[in-house]
């Protein structure tokens, strides 16, 4: 590799031509001194030979860093609450490793996303951060009493939560029963690829969730890519989502229901769903319910599964089960695995049983056959279209109450529609 009067650094995007092809990337730091590391711009790194280099041009020097005072807020702009929690989207290339780190600050969220600043003024949060598999129900109740003061700030236009995704719709539903009826959005956020890639998801997802933060849609709700491409976001309900693909960047699709809207850049909303809170409806202050009890179970039937795993939670003293059914609400009712009798049993001792559908699409029915009237005769009650994972949620909730805790009570309030999350009619326009 020739000399170079002014050679590139750490962190600069360069075109790199070897004796055989050309490559484009961030240049990282190596530890091999006869290597030159480059990350592609589809994520991955390759180490390239400087002898075999020709050629080195800087496409792109590394971005200098944000002044602070850069970005002091301008009193003209309306104001944004940006909850950093973790997550692809809340984390940036780290040039000398060729991982990712968390950002930490405005003037890092300001040096790769310059554009959301240009929607609002963003003002930065990090209650924690860490990667959606590590939260935890702690975590939800210190993220809503904390979106309980921005919501309740006068200053505040919305809020804006950055989240990783595979756990997402958990903290999206739970967010939901603790916040109750809002008066402004609380958009939850993400993204499948990481900002230094050329497909990264997330630059249009943060713009789109800042004009959905200004809007007048007043609910928790999860926006990202409608499709593979950057056309358009949705605005999907946040207790009525699933993320249904590893690596699209269009992962999540709304479940027996609608998007609730079409979001694109240039600040456009497109409604699709009308019966959906709006900003102005709800007076006063918003008071948080943060609570939860974790002493709940989300258990995933599958065949032959024997009913003993009922017994070990019961012994573990936990409180309430949700069962992932199959079908219209079955498990096995015959045979020597037969889970009736010991739902029976575990039932009477004061253990709430629910079923929900492992089918995702569609809702249970137990008069269809019998195994869902011998469940439902024992105490096991049906969830209707319910999502699993937000009754795990649902019940965690309920449960956190004292006054809730009854076998009446909770069944009343489990299937009680407290935030949407039962849909009254379903049709074949929500089957994607």
């Amino acid at each position: 590799m020739k000399k170079l009067h002014n050679p590139p650094g750490t962190g600069d995007r360069v075109e790199i031509r070897t004796n055989n092809k050309i490559e484009q990337g961030i240049l990282l730091e190596s530890y091999a001194p006869g290597i030159l590391l480059l990350k592609l711009n589809n994520g991955y790194n390759i180490g390239l030979k400087k002898e075999d280099i020709s050629e080195i041009k800087v496409l792109k020097r590394k971005e200098k860093a944000v002044e602070q005072e850069d970005l002091k807020l301008s009193s003209k702009k309306p104001i944004i609450d940006f909850y950093l929690t973790g997550g692809t989207i809340s984390s940036k290339l780290d040039p000398e490793t060729g991982g990712v780190k968390w950002l930490i600050d405005a003037k890092e969220l300001f040096s790769l996303y310059p554009e959301i600043f240009d929607v609002a003024d963003i003002r930065i949060k990090s209650p924690f951060m860490k990667a959606s598999e590590n939260m935890d129900s702690k975590d939800w109740v210190k993220l809503a009493k904390l979106i309980e003061k921005s919501l309740n700030d006068n200053q505040v236009k919305g809020v804006i939560v950055s989240h990783g995704t595979d756990f997402l719709h958990y903290t999206s539903s739970a967010l939901g029963f603790m916040l109750g009826k809002l008066n402004k959005p609380v958009v939850l956020t993400y993204s499948q690829r990481s900002s230094d890639r050329g497909s990264s998801d997330s630059r249009l997802n943060l713009i789109c969730s800042a004009h959905v933060a200004l809007s007048d849609i007043a609910e928790v709700i999860l926006v990202g890519h409608a499709s593979i491409n950057d056309s358009y976001c949705y605005a999907l309900q946040g207790n009525k989502v699933r993320k249904l693909h590893t690596s699209r960047r269009d992962a999540f699709r709304p479940i027996n229901c609608k998007p609730i809207a079409k979001i694109f850049s240039d600040g456009k909303i497109e409604r699709i769903r009308q019966d959906i809170n709006k900003r102005g409806n709800v007076k006063g202050k918003i008071k948080v319910d943060a609570v939860f009890d974790n002493r709940i179970v989300l258990l995933k039937f599958y065949p032959g599964q024997s009913p003993d795993i009922l017994n070990y939670y019961k012994k573990k003293g936990y409180r309430g089960i949700v069962i992932e059914m199959s079908g219209l609400g079955h498990v096995l009712t015959e045979g020597k695995n037969n889970w009736i009798p010991v739902l029976k049993k575990l039932i009477k001792k004061g253990m709430f049983v629910y079923a929900a559908p492992q089918t995702i699409y569609g809702r249970l029915d137990p008069y269809v056959y019998s195994p869902g009237r011998k469940l439902q005769e024992i105490g096991v009650v049906f969830l209707n279209d319910i999502l699993p994972e937000t009754a795990f949620v649902k019940l965690g909730w309920i449960l956190g109450h004292k006054s809730w805790r009854g076998s009446v009570a909770t069944k009343i309030k489990m299937l009680e529609n407290i935030n949407n999350e039962f849909n009254e009619r379903l049709g074949e326009e929500f089957l994607e």
